[in-house]
């Protein structure tokens, strides 16, 4: 069994939701061991169906029936990594999206060699923050882990030389996102402050931009996570106490903004 062989229509935040909750796309997420939990629970919440399928063993295999896969280097292993190849394989032989977060790639040399070998894979979409993106396009950057010391604007250009040198979407996420085809751009506003204080939140996206990539084409499946995420958050930061109120609050805003929510939406301008 493979997903279907067309590819998705062009669709505005509102239909893409729509369509996401019509379908609920199976999404394999080969993701971190911190982020397993809250990225099968965004999800739910938002109407996909999750699976948190990652060994070598059968990862490929699943790969074949899902309708996106993610791929997030945050916790690596060898074996880890095999299954990921495995899954991109498979994926890219049965037209499935897939979408790459580089988690923190220039920490080592085993991590900056992951990212580069599978970003060479071409994922459909590229998700990462400012700090990410400006190193894998070569450029400096004072970030040593997981979170970024740069500006969104600030990695703009090297998004569109990604997009355009590998084919793919790339989305740069932090108080305002900016998504790129390498010609066309995307800022999307909204969110919380309290975002970032929720671990894995960002490695949870990624596995949603895979979900609506699933329904749509890649640079409105990568806005329309965005939109509804913004939506979310900062529905969420109107009741929330801390981060862990947030935390259950935005779960809740995930599942309660509707299409219609999002109809006519000013958090997108295009550029």
């Amino acid at each position: 069994m493979t997903p279907p062989a067309s590819s998705p229509a062009s669709l505005s935040p509102a239909a893409a939701l729509a369509a996401l909750r019509a379908a609920a796309p199976l999404t394999q997420c080969i993701t971190n061991y911190v982020a397993m939990n809250i990225a099968a629970n965004t999800l739910l919440a938002a109407g996909a169906a999750p699976a948190m399928v990652h060994t070598a063993e059968e990862s490929g295999a699943f790969a074949r029936i899902a309708r996106a896969v993610t791929i997030n280097i945050g916790t690596l292993s060898p074996a880890w990594v095999e299954g990921m190849t495995g899954a991109i394989a498979a994926a890219t032989e049965v037209g499935t999206p897939w979408v790459l977060d580089p988690v923190a790639h220039f920490a080592s040399p085993y991590r900056a060699g992951v990212a580069r070998d599978l970003l060479s894979r071409r994922p459909t979409i590229l998700r990462g923050n400012a700090s990410e993106i400006l190193a894998l396009a070569g450029g400096d950057t004072t970030a040593k882990g997981v979170d970024t010391t740069d500006p969104v604007v600030a990695a703009g250009p090297a998004a569109q030389v990604l997009a355009r040198e590998f084919g793919s979407i790339v989305a740069v996420t932090g108080p305002v996102d900016l998504v790129t085809d390498g010609t066309r751009i995307a800022t999307i506003t909204g969110g919380s402050p309290w975002m970032p204080r929720i671990t894995a939140l960002g490695c949870s996206l990624t596995c949603l931009m895979g979900s609506f990539a699933a329904v749509a084409a890649p640079l409105d499946a990568a806005v329309a996570a965005l939109t509804l995420f913004a939506e979310a958050g900062e529905r969420a930061d109107r009741l929330a106490e801390g981060p862990g109120t947030f935390s259950w609050r935005f779960l809740d805003a995930l599942a309660a903004v509707s299409p219609n929510d999002l109809m006519n939406t000013t958090r997108v301008t295009w550029a």
